[in-house]
């Protein structure tokens, strides 16, 4: 069975950073893509970064040049290095692993999210 386990959230003040890591336990394989999402308070869960095989890497234009999302693949472990937070930023972040199960189906984990927290 796979499980998404997330580490590296806590409350930083403005200006500060994180590095969210998200690791896949058990067998997991083909794997068409990494990335991360958040949910903000009272918001719907919401696009953050995303990074493929190929290294194609997208990013939701409110952290560009902010966040950079990166992976190890023999690890299979994807990070989430967040610089100059924002209050805006405040939210449970998900990461989520999308894999190839077999041509045209694709296949969505998800991990439990950890709490990101940016306050003075």
């Amino acid at each position: 069975q796979v499980q998404l386990v997330e580490s590296g959230g806590g409350l930083v003040q403005p200006g500060g950073s994180l590095r969210l890591s998200c690791e896949a336990s058990g067998s997991i394989s083909n794997i068409y893509q990494m990335g991360w999402y958040r949910q903000a308070p009272g918001k719907q869960r919401a696009y953050v970064a995303s990074i493929r095989s190929g290294d194609s890497i997208n990013y939701t234009n409110s952290v560009k040049g902010r966040f950079t999302i990166s992976r190890d693949s023999a690890k299979n472990t994807v990070y989430l290095q967040m610089n100059s937070l924002k209050p805006e930023d405040t939210a449970v972040y998900y990461c989520n692993f999308i894999v190839d199960l077999r041509p045209g189906v694709l296949y969505h984990y998800w991990g439990q999210g950890t709490q990101v927290t940016v306050s003075s």
